[in-house]
């Protein structure tokens, strides 16, 4: 059974994806990750989300977040126990563990919290001024829009002026 997608007419026909079409491409070559810790991403507002991963047993000390450009990575790694013979059974997951998360563009990493065996990172996407959108006026068919001119051009268009106004004079005179 196949389960590649060939991305190559649409890499041809598109300009500035190539990042989109990398991260489906290394998806989908990718093993089954590996499910621990179990993890929820909410979405708190517009461009606000939050990332909760289950980390029983764990200590915030023993917890590592590194913020990257575009990668979120969280790590865990327990200390070593005193005194591993007092266990009957172990059933709460003691292993280290390391957790990536592809962000989007414009995406900070904000507070980190951690309560009740819960570690919750905040994500903002923060779009900068440049790539929001605009509204763009448009001129009429009369020129009446703005208009840049140079000095020069400003100065020649008065000079004509004033000529024709002396013309009319004369027309007048005569």
């Amino acid at each position: 059974m196949r389960n590649a997608f060939d991305f190559t007419p649409y890499r041809r026909s598109t300009v500035g994806f190539d990042r989109l079409f990398d991260l489906l491409e290394t998806g989908m070559r990718a093993d089954a990750p590996d499910p621990y810790p179990p993890f929820d991403i909410e979405m708190d507002g517009e461009d606000s989300y939050r990332i909760t991963l289950a980390v029983a047993g764990f200590r915030p000390e023993e917890i590592e977040i590194v913020a990257q450009q575009n990668l979120l990575s969280i790590s865990g790694k327990r200390a070593e126990d005193e005194d591993p013979g007092r266990y009957l059974h172990r059933g709460i997951a003691a292993r280290a563990f390391e957790r990536r998360f592809q962000l989007a563009d414009y995406i900070e990493v904000g507070e980190a919290r951690f309560d009740h065996g819960l570690l919750s990172i905040d994500l903002q996407r923060v779009v900068p001024e440049a790539m929001k959108p605009r509204k763009i006026a448009i001129a009429g068919a009369s020129g009446a829009g703005r208009r840049i001119e140079s000095p020069q051009r400003e100065a020649l268009e008065n000079e004509t002026q004033g000529n024709a106004a002396s013309k009319d004079k004369l027309q007048e005179a005569a």
